[in-house]
């Protein structure tokens, strides 16, 4: 990469690893989501700013080839770590090792500035594979095991080790990149110094979602839109059931990739009970370059969790001019301001969530002032801001990192 792009005179050598989440993945699978862009665009954005950027994921077919220079500055190296076939990522932990042996080899020759984990498995890669070598590690959990456990609790798939790992991770790190004020304090609770944690949030394409653009065609007076993976703990079902609340002339229409059929029909149950389904339409995965007009269309769009690490819908709607109503966890606590740019209430509450969408629906104005205060807000997630953000933190680690190898520490 050149020296005389944006990442200054010094640009990085660096290395995302995400396991399971490859920026070239179709989204909409049971795997597939926020992950997989935010790791995408991260790359991105910071090959923009000059530096030498390598994804490195798991091998998952046989047809992949080994390297694939994207079109966007960053390169993709397939790891071989188990079978070279699609598996659950609740399934991989057996294969870190394969995987963290795979990257070591790699970085041993040429080890990079900075290798930076995304999610807990491929932390625990990046701990392993960087052991004695001049490597800053970063991490980012995208989601924690703790606070998974709490919500779901026998409903958790993840492997049982996974918040004793995630803890070995956190602490073994240089520094751990929270995406929102909530997981600090996790992270604190599990004993990681808050000295050795930042907060740099996931961010959004604003060149794509802007409020200015073609809106999806709306056949009832009002639409709210929910959107994102089809799994039980993004809470559509609240949104289902306050929808028996609403009026008549409003539906809801729900975008959701694979997290499989069942939830799809659980919704469509619940629908049916409460005398709404011919008010509620489901729409399977939807291509992501139709995913603004969508939210264009809506009156409101509603966003009610369990719990939610950060949620990129909320902000991508806020970006296209539309208020939110959402659920008060996790990073709709930073994103969404309530009162300004939509409403936050209590999750698993549909009346609640009723009101605060019926109150929209009945006034425009207010309606339209969230919008415009909405999009100025999102403004401020934009890729190149938050690659800036996520730039400042390696530098300042590849710093700590350099002087704990003069000093012997490594």
């Amino acid at each position: 990469m050149p020296a005389s792009r944006r990442g200054g005179s010094n640009p990085l050598t660096v290395a995302l690893v995400s396991e399971h989440a490859s920026p070239l993945a179709a989204l909409g699978g049971v795997d597939a989501g926020g992950q997989n862009v935010h790791v995408a665009e991260l790359a991105a954005a910071l090959a923009r700013r000059g530096h030498e950027v390598t994804v490195h994921t798991r091998r998952d077919s046989p047809d992949l080839p080994a390297v694939v220079d994207t079109g966007a500055g960053y390169r993709v190296v397939h790891v071989p770590a188990g079978p070279a076939a699609p598996l659950p990522k609740d399934d991989l932990l057996p294969h870190m090792g394969e995987f963290a042996a795979r990257l070591a080899e790699h970085w041993r020759g040429e080890p990079p500035d900075v290798a930076h984990g995304h999610f807990w498995m491929s932390g625990l890669a990046v701990v392993v594979a960087a052991r004695g070598l001049p490597v800053a590690t970063v991490q980012t959990f995208h989601a924690l095991g703790s606070v998974k456990r709490r919500h779901q609790g026998r409903a958790d798939t993840s492997p049982p080790q996974r918040v004793e790992v995630e803890r070995v991770v956190a602490t073994g790190v240089d520094r751990v990149l929270a995406t929102c004020s909530d997981e600090v304090d996790e992270l604190a609770a599990m004993g990681v110094p808050r000295a050795a944690t930042a907060v740099v949030p996931c961010g959004i394409d604003l060149r794509r979602f802007t409020p200015d653009g073609p809106r999806a065609p709306k056949p009832l007076r009002h639409r709210v839109v929910c959107a994102g993976r089809l799994v039980p703990r993004k809470g559509f079902d609240t949104a289902v059931e306050a929808m028996a609340l609403l009026p008549d002339d409003t539906e809801l229409v729900i975008a959701g990739g694979a997290g499989g059929e069942p939830e799809g029909e659980r919704l469509r149950a619940v629908a049916a009970a409460l005398g709404v389904a011919d008010r509620v339409r489901l729409l399977g995965a939807v291509d992501r370059h139709e995913v603004p007009a969508l939210l264009r269309s809506a009156d409101v769009v509603v966003h009610a969790p369990w719990y939610e690490p950060f949620g990129l819908v909320p902000l991508e709607a806020m970006a296209c001019g539309v208020p939110v109503v959402g659920a008060a966890v996790g990073g709709l606590n930073d994103t969404v301001v309530d009162g300004v740019t939509g409403v936050l209430v209590a999750p698993r509450a549909p009346a609640a969530l009723a009101a605060a969408v019926g109150g929209l629906l009945a006034d425009p104005r207010r309606r339209a002032a969230m919008g415009r205060a909405g999009a100025a807000r999102a403004a401020q997630y934009g890729w190149d801001r938050v690659a800036a953000g996520t730039e400042e933190q390696y530098r300042a680690c590849a710093r700590t990192s350099a002087a704990s190898v003069v000093g012997g520490v490594r």
